[in-house]
């Protein structure tokens, strides 16, 4: 069965996934870390593809996008994977590729989703026993959003914005937030929805996404169709 292509919609909140080749350490250093960061900033920038958070773990990275239209995402990401991997490889005296394949992608309801999947990306470290707590962790944006550092080139989505009044408010608020968790479901339809690229959100933002999507939306169900009289 050939592959659905990946969900590039402008104006739409993007989950994005990349791995290393056979979960291999895609950063080994800081100044790996360092260096996917300026990338990220620099080329999302001139595509003006807005980063609202994300995290760098040892073989793979989350990312939360929103592209300004169609194929600004994948420009980004592929300008950003080139050059990664040339420095990568220049550093470590290897070839080819780094990346498990193609980044994974999926649109997900800002409303519902957004947030608890901020949430989701602050806490894999904790998750991978890397860290204690989400604050200890300092290749995540969690650290921007709880006003521990400020990350410049980040775009606060309006979920952040209404978590309070004044930035002590939302910061509080954001950090209570991750402190209490994402539940075991919201971390499995966060995981289901960008492996298999399937757009994560109720019925009605589906609905209206699918009037103009080049491709469906949401698994078929399983089975031959039913007949009809």
């Amino acid at each position: 069965m050939a592959r659905l292509p990946r969900l590039s919609l402008a104006g739409q909140v993007h989950h994005v996934l990349q791995r290393g080749n056979n979960r291999q350490p895609i950063f080994t250093q800081a100044e790996e870390h360092l260096a996917m960061l300026q990338l990220l900033a620099q080329e999302c920038r001139a595509a003006g593809v807005a980063v609202h958070a994300y995290v760098l773990m040892p073989n793979h990275f989350h990312l939360l996008l929103t592209p300004p239209e169609e194929g600004a995402l994948s420009h980004a990401l592929q300008a950003v994977g080139r050059t990664y991997v040339r420095r990568f490889n220049l550093a470590h005296g290897r070839s080819g590729t780094l990346w498990e394949g193609r980044y994974r992608s999926t649109v997900l309801q800002p409303e519902l989703h957004l947030l608890p999947c901020m949430a989701y990306f602050d806490l894999n470290p904790v998750r991978a026993s890397l860290v204690q707590a989400a604050q200890d962790y300092p290749w995540s944006s969690h650290g921007h959003y709880a006003g521990l550092r400020n990350d410049p080139w980040l775009a606060p989505p309006p979920a952040y914005w209404a978590l309070g009044n004044t930035p002590f408010a939302r910061e509080a608020a954001y950090a209570s937030m991750v402190h209490e968790g994402v539940t075991s479901a919201q971390q499995d339809a966060l995981t289901r929805s960008v492996l298999g690229g399937w757009v994560l959100g109720d019925a009605s933002f589906v609905a209206r996404l699918q009037q103009s999507a080049p491709r469906r939306l949401t698994p078929s169900q399983p089975g031959r169709p039913r007949k009809t009289a």
